[in-house]
């Protein structure tokens, strides 16, 4: 398989099923997509692993349930309907659960290079 022949859509469906194991251990984190050319390269999730109130460390909460985890991914794909004409750039989807209920939000950053429209205005 050549991953420059997939849609982004798919390479997103790809790193939701790699971190699928890591997301029903957390309840609460952002997953980020580093984008180049269209391709995902590095990808992961960022989030605290210990929480803690007036200085004590609480039992970690459970994580996202499988339908919690079919929702967040399902978001994710929607959400790239969002992302116009960039090619590079980073997308982050941050997630919590609050009251049983998901919470999630997207952010879209993109990418560019001076080098590249300098090149481009001389041409």
């Amino acid at each position: 398989m050549i991953v420059d022949q997939l849609s982004l859509s798919r390479q997103l469906d790809m790193v939701f099923k790699e971190l699928q194991l890591e997301l029903s251990e957390l309840c609460s984190g952002t997953i980020f997509v580093q984008i180049r050319n269209n391709l995902i390269g590095k990808f992961g999730v960022r989030h605290l692993p210990l929480e803690g109130m007036d200085g004590q460390v609480e039992p970690k909460a459970s994580g996202l349930t499988d339908i919690q985890q079919r929702a967040l991914r399902k978001m994710a794909l929607d959400a790239l309907k969002y992302k116009t004409n960039w090619t590079h750039g980073e997308i982050n989807f941050d997630f919590t659960v609050r009251q049983s209920k998901l919470c999630t939000s997207v952010q879209f950053e993109s990418n560019y290079n001076m080098s590249n429209l300098l090149v481009r205005k001389s041409n």
